[in-house]
C-alpha cells in the first residue's frame, strides 16, 4: 500500500494517488472531509485558513461508496488559485515580469535556500510552494482512508496535543474514545481541559510578540494484535517506519515511543514491560513503557508515539537572511502567519501514523478485498492468543 502526493501550496489543486487499498472498503467523502476540516482548525492558525476550504473530490477508485481495488485518486481544489494564476500558472511569462516577482530572500528554517541550491532555482518560490506544510492536507486525505480501513478492523487511532511551549497536559488515564472526544471538544486539541486556557494564553503571547511556538503531540493506536512489523530487516521494523513518517511532517524534529528519551535515565527494571498471560486475552504486558513495540514489532499493547514540532520559522518579526542575487543582508519575507500550528499538526501526525499501521496490516495479511482481510486478521488474532 502506497501513495504519492502532487501539487503546490498556491497551485490549482493537491492530488493524492493511493494504491493497494483492499476492494470493498466502504468510503464516503464526508468521512474524508471530516479529517481535512480538523486539520484546518486549531487555535493559533492564521488568516489563510479562512481562504482554504479543503473538501475532497474523489476522482477514481471508488464506485457507489466502495473501493474497487484499483488506485484511488483524491483532489483538493484550491479556490484561491484565481488570485495566483499569474504567479503560479503553467504558461511561459515575460522575463521582465518574472524578475520582478522572483523570491530571492530565503527564510531561515525553511527549505528555500537548500532547495534552491539543490535544484538550481533562481526563484525560490519554486521551492517554497512545494515544501510548504500545505502539502500535508494531501497526506491527511490518504491517512483518512487508512483510518477508515483500521476502523473496519476494530483498530482506533487518536491524535492530540501533549504540550504547547512550556504548558504540558497531564498524563490522564483515559480510554482512547475519551481521548478522541476531549481532543475534538478542545480548541487546541488537548485531552486536558484544565490546561487549555494556559495553552491558548501562550499562543496569544507569541502572536502579540510577532513570534511563534511549538510543542509536543501524541498519537495512540488501540486494538492492534502483536507481531505487526518484523525484526528480520531494519526496513521492516514498524516503529522505524512510523518514526520516519512522523519526522517527514513539516517542522517535526523529534519522535519517541512510550517513555522514549527518559529511558536514558531509568534502570532496566523501570523500563521494560513485564509479560503476563490470561486465558481470555492471551499474552499481555503489565505496563506499556515501550509504547507498544519490542524488536520493531507490536506487542499488542497500544502504540503510543510522540512527536515534537519546532516553532514555525516564518515570523512577523522576521529573522535575517541574505539575498541570493545581490548577496546583501535582508529581513526574511513573510509567507504565512500562524503563531502556533501544533493543534493542526496533531491531526497530521494522527493520519500519517494511521497510514503506516494500515500499510503494515495490508502487507502482512491477504488483503485483495475487505472480507478476506478481516478473516485473515481474525484467524491471526486467535492463533496468537493461544500461542504456545
Amino acid at each position: 500500500m502506497r501513495y504519492l502526493t502532487a501539487g503546490e501550496s498556491h497551485g490549482k489543486q493537491l492530488t493524492t494517488i493511493i494504491e493497494g487499498l483492499p476492494a470493498q472498503l466502504p468510503i464516503s467523502a464526508d468521512e474524508l472531509n471530516d479529517s481535512l476540516i480538523r486539520r484546518q482548525g486549531g487555535y493559533g492558525r492564521g488568516r489563510r485558513m479562512k481562504i482554504e476550504k479543503d473538501l475532497v473530490s474523489i476522482m477514481s477508485g471508488i464506485r457507489h461508496g466502495y473501493t474497487l481495488g484499483s488506485p484511488v485518486t483524491l483532489a483538493l481544489t484550491n479556490d484561491d488559485f484565481k488570485n495566483w494564476q499569474d504567479i503560479m500558472g503553467e504558461e511561459p511569462v515575460d522575463p521582465d515580469t518574472h524578475i520582478r516577482r522572483q523570491v530571492t530572500k530565503p527564510r531561515p528554517g525553511h527549505a528555500d535556500l537548500n532547495g534552491g541550491m539543490k535544484y538550481n532555482h533562481d526563484d525560490l518560490r519554486n521551492v517554497l510552494e512545494r515544501s510548504s506544510a500545505r502539502e500535508t492536507a494531501a497526506r491527511v486525505a490518504a491517512g483518512s482512508m487508512a483510518k477508515k480501513l483500521l476502523s473496519e478492523l476494530g483498530i482506533t487511532v487518536a491524535g492530540y496535543v501533549r504540550q504547547i511551549y512550556d504548558v504540558q497536559a497531564a498524563n490522564l488515564d483515559l480510554t482512547i474514545d475519551e481521548k478522541i472526544e476531549r481532543a475534538r471538544q478542545s480548541e487546541v486539541n488537548t485531552i486536558d481541559p484544565h490546561q487549555e486556557e494556559s495553552m491558548k494564553r501562550v499562543i496569544d503571547q507569541a502572536k502579540q510578540a510577532g513570534d511563534s511556538i511549538g510543542g509536543v503531540v501524541e498519537v495512540t493506536v488501540d486494538g492492534l494484535p502483536p507481531g505487526l512489523g518484523s525484526y528480520v530487516q531494519y526496513d521492516r521494523k514498524l516503529d522505524g517506519k512510523i518514526a520516519a513518517a512522523v519526522m517527514s511532517i513539516n517542522a517535526f524534529k523529534g519522535v519517541e515511543f512510550g517513555i522514549g528519551f527518559s529511558a536514558a535515565h531509568t534502570r532496566g527494571s523501570e523500563t521494560h514491560d513485564e509479560i503476563a498471560y490470561d486465558e481470555d486475552q492471551g499474552y499481555y504486558r503489565k505496563t506499556n513503557r515501550l509504547g507498544g513495540f519490542e524488536g520493531g514489532m507490536t506487542t499488542g499493547m497500544p502504540i503510543v508515539v510522540k512527536g515534537v514540532m519546532k516553532p514555525i520559522p516564518t515570523l512577523y518579526k522576521p529573522l535575517e537572511s541574505v539575498d541570493i542575487h545581490s548577496k546583501e543582508p535582508f529581513k526574511a519575507s513573510i509567507e504565512r502567519s500562524d503563531s502556533c500550528a501544533v493543534p493542526a499538526a496533531s491531526v497530521v501526525m494522527e493520519h500519517v501514523v494511521a497510514w503506516e499501521v494500515a500499510a503494515a496490516i495490508v502487507e502482512q495479511f491477504p488483503s485483495d478485498y475487505m472480507e478476506q482481510l478481516k478473516a485473515a486478521l481474525t484467524d491471526y488474532r486467535e492463533r496468537v492468543r493461544t500461542f504456545g
